[in-house]
C-alpha cells in the first residue's frame, strides 16, 4: 500500500541541548514542517535506560523535558503545524515496543554497537531498557506509520533495525493483515532515513574527530543552546585548530579535522556551502576567522538562547502545549495500534 509521507524524530531530555542538536537536526525538522507532515517528540522513555546519574531523577527529568521542548519552540517549531509531545505520555509507545520485542532477534540487538558503547564493559549491570532501546526507537516511529527520519551517523543502524522489524511483522502477520483489510499484506512501511545539510554531524570542538555530546566532560568541547554570548564566543577562541592558515577549497581540509569541523559549523550557521566560506577566509589565519564564527553563532544561537528563557518562564504553558500534542498523537496511533491487536490476535474490549 502507498503510505502518505510522515516524519518522526526525536530527542532525549537528558541535560542541555548542543550546536550538534541544533545544526543536526532542529534546523533540519524546522525545515521539513513546509514539506512534510511532523510529528516531533522528546523522548523521556529513552532517557531513564540510563543509570540515574546520568539523566538525573525525576526532578530533574522534569526540567529537562520542559527544557528541550522549550528548545524545540524557540528554534522554530511551530506546535500548531506539527506534534510536538513527551513519549510517555503515549501509552501507544511502549504497547508496540513489547510487541516487536517478541518480533526482533536477540541476534540483531546483539549487533547494535551503540548498546556496547554505551554499556561499555560492565555490560551484564546494563539494564535492560538500554538493550532494548533500539526496538523502542521502532515503537515510536512506527505507532504513526511514519515514512521518513531525520537521522545523524549514529542512528543509522537503529534505523535499518525499525525496517527489519517492520518487515519482519509484515511477513509474521501477512495473512492476517489482509484479513483486516490490507490487500497487500504491508501494514507497516520501511521508514527512510533524511540526512540533510551541510552540518549533519558536528564535531567536538576539543577533538574534530569526536562527535559534539553534551557527556563530554569538558564543556568547552561544546556550545551549549543555554550559552550567553561571552560564553560562546570564549569557546570558539578555545576551540582547537591547527597551526596551518585556512585553505582556499574545500579539498585542503582533508586530513585536517578541526579545521573542516569550523568551517562547517560557519558554513551551516550561515546558510553557505563550505567552498564559500573558504572563498571568503581562505589564506586567513585561525585567529581572524574565529572572530566571524563566534559573531555568526551568537547572531544565531543568542536568540534561540532569549526565547528559551521566555519560555521556561510559563512553564505551565508548556505542559499545555505537550498535553495537546499528546492527545494528537494519540489520536494517530491509538487507531494504529488497535488494528496491530487485532492482527496479533489480541482480544479487544
Amino acid at each position: 500500500m502507498a503510505f502518505p509521507p510522515r516524519v518522526f524524530s526525536g530527542m532525549q531530555p537528558t541535560g542541555n541541548l548542543h550546536l550538534g542538536n541544533y545544526l543536526g537536526a532542529m534546523v533540519q525538522w524546522v525545515a521539513m514542517q513546509n514539506t512534510h507532515e511532523c510529528i516531533f517528540c522528546v523522548v523521556d522513555m529513552h532517557a531513564i535506560t540510563q543509570p540515574t546519574s546520568v539523566w538525573g531523577g525525576p526532578a530533574e527529568l522534569r526540567g529537562n523535558i520542559r527544557a528541550v521542548t522549550a528548545a524545540y519552540l524557540a528554534a522554530g517549531i511551530d506546535p500548531r503545524r506539527s506534534i510536538l509531545f513527551n513519549q510517555s505520555q503515549v501509552a501507544e509507545h511502549a504497547e508496540l515496543a513489547w510487541i516487536f520485542n517478541c518480533v526482533a532477534r536477540l541476534g540483531w540487538l546483539n549487533r547494535m554497537t551503540q548498546f556496547k558503547e554505551k554499556a561499555g564493559k560492565d555490560r551484564e549491570n546494563a539494564s535492560v531498557g538500554l538493550y532494548a532501546y533500539p526496538v523502542l526507537m521502532a515503537a515510536d516511529i512506527l505507532a504513526y506509520r511514519a515514512t521518513h527520519v531525520p537521522v545523524g551517523d549514529d542512528q543509522k543502524q537503529h534505523l535499518e533495525l525499525s525496517r527489519d522489524i517492520a518487515q519482519k511483522f509484515n511477513n509474521d502477520f501477512s495473512e492476517s493483515i489482509r484479513s483486516a483489510g490490507f490487500e497487500d499484506g504491508q501494514f507497516f512501511p520501511l521508514p527512510e532515513p533524511v540526512i540533510m545539510g551541510p552540518a549533519t554531524r558536528v564535531m567536538s570542538l576539543r577533538d574534530g574527530t569526536k562527535k559534539m555530546s553534551k557527556s563530554d566532560a569538558s564543556d568547552l568541547s561544546r556550545i551549549n543552546m543555554t550559552d550567553d554570548a561571552d560564553t560562546i564566543a570564549k569557546k570558539v577562541q578555545k576551540a582547537k585548530t591547527d597551526p596551518e592558515p585556512l585553505p582556499s577549497e574545500e579539498a585542503g581540509l582533508a586530513n585536517r579535522p578541526e579545521a573542516d569541523n569550523l568551517v562547517g559549523i560557519y558554513a551551516a550557521l550561515a546558510g553557505q556551502s563550505k567552498g564559500e566560506v573558504l572563498k571568503a577566509f581562505g589564506g586567513a589565519q585561525f585567529s581572524t576567522f574565529k572572530k566571524a564564527l563566534a559573531e555568526v553563532a551568537v547572531s544565531r544561537i543568542a536568540p534561540v538562547n532569549a526565547e528559551m528563557t521566555r519560555l521556561l518562564a510559563d512553564p505551565a504553558e508548556i505542559d499545555r502545549i505537550l498535553a495537546d500534542g499528546s492527545a494528537r498523537a494519540r489520536a494517530i496511533a491509538g487507531p494504529i495500534m488497535n488494528d496491530v491487536k487485532n492482527i496479533v490476535g489480541f482480544l479487544r474490549s
